[in-house]
């Protein structure tokens, strides 16, 4: 079997548990960020993550998931600021999953990752007290995702494959 684990990172959150789940795989398998991938021939299955921005999936792995995954079997898997649990999150996880419409997805996973300074300023000074709630959450977000999310993202891997 032949797995390849790619993703799109920007401030190294996603890259971490993209390398925590590459080291659990068997078999053989490649990690690339999602830009140098041109199509996931040859695979047998993918594991597709990147980072929440702007409350979605980004545009380019958005047009990436729903050009390339149709037949495939894949496994999603993002970062975002937020707690794990938080109630939006399934309407991110569920856009990932409408793009892949046509794909195997044979699981997701998420988990909170450190919030960058620059969007944490941002956020503090948007006129919207929900954007002003998320900006005061930045510093609990320092040092995510720690030892047992990135615990949970190998745990994630190793499901994965046992369902292939």
């Amino acid at each position: 079997m032949r797995t390849l684990v790619t993703y799109m990172t920007q401030t190294g959150n996603t890259k971490r548990i993209a390398e925590a789940i590459y080291g659990e795989i068997e078999g053989e398998k490649d990690i690339k960020p999602i830009g140098e991938v041109k199509n996931l021939e040859g695979y047998d299955l993918a594991f597709i993550g990147f980072p929440v921005l702007q409350f979605d999936i980004p545009p380019n792995v958005k047009k990436f998931i729903t050009e390339n995954t149709a037949g495939k079997n894949i496994a999603i898997f993002m970062t975002h600021a937020v707690p794990e649990g938080f109630e939006a999150i399934h309407s991110w996880t569920g856009s990932a999953e409408q793009a892949a419409a046509g794909a195997n997805v044979l699981g997701s996973f998420d988990c909170q990752g450190e919030l960058a300074q620059p969007v944490i300023d941002m956020l503090l000074k948007a006129d919207d007290p929900q954007m002003k709630a998320f900006g005061e959450m930045g510093p609990s977000t320092k040092g995510q995702p720690d030892e047992s999310r990135v615990q949970k993202a190998k745990e994630f891997a190793k499901e994965i494959q046992a369902k292939l």
